[in-house]
């Protein structure tokens, strides 16, 4: 039984033509050894010696030639083209308003735009990424709060079961906050769970976050959170740190990547501690929180600052040096 007749990709195109031209094997002998017909050795033999220099270099001539006939007598005008493509520039509209503006029918015109490149409006030039790390604990501290569902047994997150009896749907547990604070350079955290984010719960936070850094040698100089109310807008929190002389800076609006440090601290925190396990509950889950609080800080290696815990990179350990 003959084998099925195989279609050949570029390179044994070429390495086809270049048996028959340079080597002299028979186009039979060729047909038998790739197991083709004999027809399509003597096309790609054609193409071949039809070939230009360059061609033969770069091996485009064994390239697929487009199925697009080169006569197309109903192909919309280059001036149609441009007349949908400028109304698409200078309105932004879709197909079917330009379509009704230009007097053409919605398809053609949606032809036209997939053929200049314009069915969709572009994208926005993403901003160059800028990395940074302040060189001394204490020079930058970043701070945000992450919202955490509350609950009485364990959800689908961990569970894959998304079945609620109708007394769990009525208690309405709402939500808690972790708030945390963390060292540019030393990726040293402090996190604490509330019911709230309210000015004075974050005034509150502030104090023993600060407290919690000095006690490991870090004096701040400058906190960067984001644009909430509770924190550009709070008295308290503005009148603490000038007391302790921080500079308090803001990133500007809709850009989390410039507080990243601390953004990609509450992802790991998600992961690990708020789904890490099965908790009973959600009291169960804030229990667990100072642990694995304490093994971030110690044990956890970060892959940001060389594999290393964060406490290995603060210098001023309180003993460390003695």
């Amino acid at each position: 039984m003959q084998d099925k007749r195989r279609w050949l990709p570029r390179w044994q195109r070429i390495e086809l033509a270049e048996k028959c031209l340079v080597e002299g094997m028979t186009r039979r002998q060729a047909a038998a050894w790739r197991r083709v017909s004999v027809s399509t050795v003597q096309y790609w033999v054609e193409r071949r010696r039809a070939a230009s220099a360059d061609q033969i270099a770069s091996g485009e001539w064994a390239a697929d030639r487009p199925s697009r006939p080169r006569w197309q007598p109903r192909l919309t005008s280059p001036g149609d083209h441009d007349r949908v493509c400028a109304a698409r520039r200078r309105t932004g509209w879709g197909p079917r308003l330009i379509a009704s503006a230009v007097g053409m029918p919605h398809s053609t015109v949606s032809r036209c735009l997939e053929r200049r490149g314009l069915s969709r409006a572009p994208r926005p030039r993403r901003e160059e990424v800028r990395r940074f790390e302040w060189p001394c604990p204490g020079e930058l501290l970043q701070m945000d709060t992450k919202r955490f569902q509350r609950f009485t047994r364990a959800g689908h997150a961990v569970t894959g079961d998304r079945f609620r009896s109708g007394v769990e749907k009525r208690m309405r547990v709402g939500h808690e906050f972790v708030h945390s604070m963390l060292d540019d350079h030393s990726r040293l955290a402090y996190s604490e769970l509330h019911p709230d984010e309210r000015a004075q719960t974050v005034t509150a936070f502030v104090e023993r976050a600060l407290a919690f850094f000095a006690a490991h040698g870090i004096a701040a100089k400058r906190l960067q959170t984001d644009n909430a109310f509770a924190y550009v807008k709070n008295r308290s929190l503005r009148e603490l740190l000038a007391r302790r002389a921080i500079e308090h800076r803001t990133i500007p609006p809709r850009t989390p990547k410039r507080n990243g440090k601390v953004e990609r601290y509450q992802q790991t925190l998600k992961r690990e501690w708020a789904l890490g396990q099965r908790y009973r509950s959600s009291a169960h889950r804030a229990q667990a929180l100072p642990h694995w609080l304490a093994h971030y800080n110690t044990a956890r290696r970060h892959s940001g600052i060389g594999n290393r815990p964060p406490l290995s990179r603060v210098r001023n350990v309180p003993g460390q040096n003695t």
